[in-house]
C-alpha cells in the first residue's frame, strides 16, 4: 500500500487480487443480494484509490480495507431504513433460503455437488439468522482476518465485546449445523 500511496499505480493490483474475494463475499453476506453487494464492492475499492491518500502504515492495510468496507455497509443499512438511526436486526429476515446462486460451488460428483449444496445453504441461513453485530463480527474475523483487536477499534466496541458477540455466534452457527 506504500508504494501505491506513492504513486506506484501498479501496486493496486496485488492488493486487488489479494483481497477482492474476501471483501466481496463480507458484502454479500451482508446484504445478501449479488447485484447491490457488487455495486457496494465497487464503492469500496473506489474509496480505497480516493483515500489512499490517507493512509497510514499504522495498521494493517486489510484493518483499513474493512473499516471503508464495514462503513459502505452501514451507510447501505441506515439508508434501507430510510434514515432511521437503528441498524436492522436479524427480526429484518424473511426466514426464506438464500438464493442458489449466493452457495459456494463445489467442484465435485453430482451428488457431492448437492450435498455441498445444501450445506452452504444451510450455512447461509444460519449465517443470515444471526444478529447483525454478531455475523459482521464473525465475517470480519473469518473473511476478513481480522484480529479481536482490528474488530474492536473498527466496531468501536471494547475487545471483550467483540469477543462475545464472536463466541455468541459460533455458539449459534454450531448448534444450528449441529447435524453437518
Amino acid at each position: 500500500m506504500q508504494r501505491y500511496q506513492d504513486g506506484d499505480a501498479a501496486a493496486f493490483e496485488p492488493l486487488y487480487r489479494r483481497h477482492r474475494d474476501a471483501v466481496y463475499r463480507y458484502l454479500l453476506r451482508g446484504v445478501q443480494q449479488p447485484a447491490l453487494a457488487g455495486e457496494l464492492f465497487q464503492d469500496v475499492w473506489t474509496g480505497v484509490v480516493r483515500a489512499r491518500g490517507d493512509w497510514q502504515p499504522r495498521a494493517r492495510f486489510a484493518t483499513w480495507l474493512y473499516r471503508i468496507a464495514h462503513n459502505r455497509l452501514i451507510d447501505h443499512w441506515r439508508s434501507t431504513t430510510q434514515g432511521k438511526e437503528a441498524l436492522p436486526d436479524e427480526d429484518d429476515d424473511d426466514g426464506r433460503p438464500p438464493p442458489p446462486e449466493l452457495w459456494a460451488p463445489a467442484h465435485e460428483r453430482p451428488d457431492q455437488r448437492l450435498l455441498q449444496q445444501e450445506r452452504a445453504g444451510r450455512l447461509q441461513q444460519a449465517l443470515a439468522a444471526l444478529p447483525l453485530v454478531q455475523r459482521e463480527a464473525f465475517l470480519l474475523h473469518e473473511e476478513g482476518g481480522l484480529t479481536l483487536d482490528e474488530i474492536a477499534e473498527l466496531s468501536q466496541v471494547g475487545r471483550e465485546t467483540i469477543k462475545s458477540r464472536l463466541r455468541y455466534a459460533l455458539a449459534k452457527l454450531r448448534e444450528a449445523l449441529a447435524d453437518v
